[in-house]
């Protein structure tokens, strides 16, 4: 049934399905990156910033504590789900932060890419990435309450 809150998105369940969607492309994502070894590419890249960019704090990951810290994040956004169907309050700015950072997540796979010419740790999953932010984004637009959904 779609929210009669002014301003939600039109249709909760939409919401929720897309909240769920980005969620679980999350955890492929993390997976594309662990199986291919990405902290091999991200941590001498941040290293080699730092030297160029003294006051940039990025920061460096062992395997451990980077696989741990994203198991809780995407496990943390997947208990949200049930509030994304439900409409609860702060999901539809929470859904714009964490969708934008899958966009600029994906646009950052891609744009890696060509700027080298080779393949990196999560470009494959990439599209869905974008595919599924864009799709939250869109899905957490304010409108009118539709009937019969």
């Amino acid at each position: 049934m779609p929210s009669k809150k002014k301003g939600w998105p039109r249709d909760r369940r939409s919401f929720g399905l897309a909240w769920t969607l980005l969620c679980l492309v999350l955890a492929i994502h993390v997976a594309d990156e662990a199986l291919n070894d990405f902290l091999a590419v991200y941590n001498p890249a941040v290293l080699n910033l730092r030297s160029s960019i003294p006051w940039l704090t990025l920061p460096t990951f062992n395997f451990p504590l980077w696989i741990s810290l994203l198991a809780m994040a995407v496990l943390g956004l997947l208990v949200l789900t049930p509030h994304a169907f439900r409409g609860a309050w702060g999901m539809r700015p929470m859904a714009y932060i964490f969708s934008s950072i899958m966009l600029v997540n994906g646009i950052g796979h891609v744009a890696a890419v060509v700027y080298t010419g080779e393949a990196i740790p999560g470009i494959y999953s990439s599209p869905l990435v974008l595919a599924s932010a864009a799709y939250l984004w869109y899905a957490n637009q304010p409108g009118t309450p539709q009937s019969g959904r």
